[in-house]
C-alpha cells in the first residue's frame, strides 16, 4: 500500500512539472512580445524561474524513478 502511494505521489509530481513547464516555456516566449522592457524582464525572470522548479520537480521524478544502487547491490536503506 505504501509504494502504491509512493508512485502516486511520484507521478503527481511529474504530471504537474510537466504542466507547469508547459506553462512556463508559453509565458517565456510570450515575453519576447512585450515592448515594455520592466514587463519583459519580469516576465522573462519569473518564466525561466518556473521553468527551473519544474525541472527540478522532473529531475525528482527520474531520480526515484531509478534510483543508484551500490556495486555491491546492497541498497543504502536496506543497510540501516
Amino acid at each position: 500500500m505504501t509504494t502504491v502511494l509512493i508512485w502516486i505521489k511520484n507521478s503527481l509530481i511529474l504530471m504537474l512539472s510537466l504542466v507547469f513547464l508547459t506553462i512556463g516555456i508559453n509565458t517565456l516566449w510570450g515575453s519576447f512580445s512585450l515592448n515594455n522592457p520592466y514587463e519583459f524582464l519580469m516576465y522573462f525572470f519569473s518564466a525561466s524561474l518556473l521553468i527551473l522548479v519544474c525541472i527540478v520537480g522532473i529531475i525528482y521524478f527520474v531520480f526515484r524513478f531509478f534510483p543508484n544502487k551500490q556495486q555491491d547491490g546492497i541498497d543504502e536503506d536496506e543497510a540501516k
